[in-house]
Formats: C-alpha cells, structure tokens, sequence
C-alpha cells in the first residue's frame, strides 16, 4: 500500500500537469496541503477566510511573504493566502515542507502583499470596503502639509499598526512661531507631549498619560518653571 509521501508526490504531479497550461506570466510551484487549513484574505490569522483547503489538495503557490511563513496560493477558482507550514512540495525527490531553506531553490519567490492585490482578488467579497480593518490597510500611513492664506502652515502624518495608532503634527504661524504635538494609543493606554515655541524663542512643553489606574500629566514653562500633577480616575 502506497505511504503519505507517495500519495502526496502524485497527487503533486497530477496538479502540476493541470496547471502547465498557465503559461510563464506568474512563476508557480505545485504544492499540497498537509491538513485542513484555511485560505485566508491576506497574511495574517487576522484576514476573513474565503474558503477551507482540504488535506491533501494540491495548490498552486507564487510565492511567499518575507520569512516564508505565509504563500500566496490558488485553490480551485479561489485565490488567498496559506500558512506556509500547511504546505508541502517535492525537494529533491521527496515531499517537504515549505520552509525558508526549501522554498528558494524548488522555485518559491518574495511576493508583497498590497492594496493591489486587494482590490484584484476581493472587490466581490462583502468585507471588501473594510481594507483598513486588517493589518496592511491599518498600517497605511497618512501625511500632508496645509498652508493658510497668510503663509502659515500645517504639516501631520499619521499611522496605524498593530500595537496601537499615533498621530505627530507641527504648526508654523505666520510670525515664526511654532506649535509641536504628538500623540499615540496602544493597548495599556494613551499618551501625548507637545511644545510650543513662540517668535521670540521662549518654549512651553507639557506631557501627558493615561492608562487603566489613571492619568498623570506635567508642564514646563518658558523659565524652566516645571508644574506636575495626578489626576486618577
């Protein structure tokens, strides 16, 4: 009776001969799924699953994310994302996991994943619109500068990603003074500092915390003046 690995190995040469028509726009390699495993919307347990992918279903892989740990794949008319540790190919006569060392030398590539291949893949799934709810589109970072009718101006980035959002902004006003904030919130709390310099020179800056046990803030006059205070809620 034929073992795993015999089992895995033609069932690796059945997909690979139903995908040699595909051409050489997209270099792919033939692989299987060792057990059940979800083909996600991008790569990360974070992405919406599109569809499972059974045991022993062969799947065509384009490439994986930096440290291989996850492949962007096609399974039947789907196409999506697999851990890489779900997946096998055959290496030097023999089925192996798609590790970092095997999968540069059985063909395997860098991709990146992007808004791009958001918009190709999933623009008729009901979660499309939500592309900054999920790891790549909350890391998007915004930035630009406002100018005033009088000359001054206002620049500001902001960004999101996995441990929380922060925002860093600076106003210049129209005599040369300037006004210098930022602010981030994680999971234990928020924080914020700013300083504000005016034409002359003279600076105030002030800082501020909060978290689950309360708030806490401080501020700096233009003399060196330091005032400091708790405030718990």
């Amino acid at each position: 009776m034929p073992n795993a690995r015999t089992i895995f190995a033609a069932i690796i040469l059945n997909v690979a001969a139903l995908t040699a028509w595909a051409g050489f726009a997209q270099a792919a390699v033939t692989s299987v799924a060792t057990a059940n495993v979800n083909l996600r919307a991008g790569p990360s347990t974070a992405y919406p699953v599109i569809v499972t992918v059974p045991a022993g279903a062969g799947v065509v892989t384009y490439g994986c994310t930096d440290g291989y740990t996850w492949c962007d794949v096609s399974y039947s008319t789907h196409r999506g994302w697999v851990a890489a540790s779900y997946l096998q190919t055959v290496y030097n006569g023999r089925t192996v996991v798609l590790t970092p060392a095997v999968a540069p030398v059985v063909g395997v590539t860098v991709v990146t994943y992007n808004r791009a291949y958001w918009d190709r893949y999933y623009a008729a799934y009901p979660w499309y619109g939500r592309w900054t709810a999920y790891p790549a589109g909350a890391a998007t970072v915004r930035s630009g500068t406002v100018v005033g009718p009088a000359g001054a101006t206002a620049t500001g980035s902001a960004g999101c990603g996995p441990y929380g959002c922060g925002r860093a902004g600076t106003a210049t006003g129209v005599n040369g003074g300037t006004a210098t904030g930022g602010a981030a919130c994680g999971r234990y709390g928020c924080g914020r500092a700013g300083t504000v310099t005016g034409p002359a020179g003279n600076t105030a800056s002030g800082a501020a915390r909060c978290g689950p046990h309360g708030c806490r803030g401080v501020a700096v006059g233009p003399d060196g003046t330091v005032m400091g205070g708790a405030r718990l809620r």
